[in-house]
């Protein structure tokens, strides 16, 4: 048994997803594939964005893949780590403009 949840090795099954759906999982791939084409951002662009979200939903897989791309297209350490921090800004004031929603409710409740 593993003793974690994500194994590295997985990143490099994804292609079999299509094993147990492969109509939708040519269709997930065929956009996808078209999502990460230069369009009005770059593919270089996109890399960087996707390195960012990956860890704003915290997927190792995808962060595993995004550091390698990003990397691989040139962008330096320091651009990668203020993407990562751009994700933890916007990640971190969407926790905290949600208290705006508790604090409604106290003072609905305490009145």
């Amino acid at each position: 048994m593993a003793d974690h949840y994500y194994n590295a090795e997985d990143l490099g099954k994804f292609g079999n997803i299509a094993e147990f759906q492969k109509p939708m999982a040519d269709k997930f791939f065929d956009y996808y594939g078209e999502v990460f084409k230069d369009g009005a951002l770059t593919a270089k662009e996109k890399s960087l964005i996707a390195l960012a979200v990956a860890h704003a939903v915290q997927c190792p897989y995808c962060i595993d893949a995004y550091s390698s791309d990003a990397y691989e297209k040139g962008f330096s350490e320091a651009q990668m780590m203020e993407a990562v921090h751009v994700a933890s800004a916007i990640k971190g004031g969407a926790v905290l403009v949600h208290g705006v929603q508790m604090m409604n409710k106290v003072k609905e409740i305490s009145m």
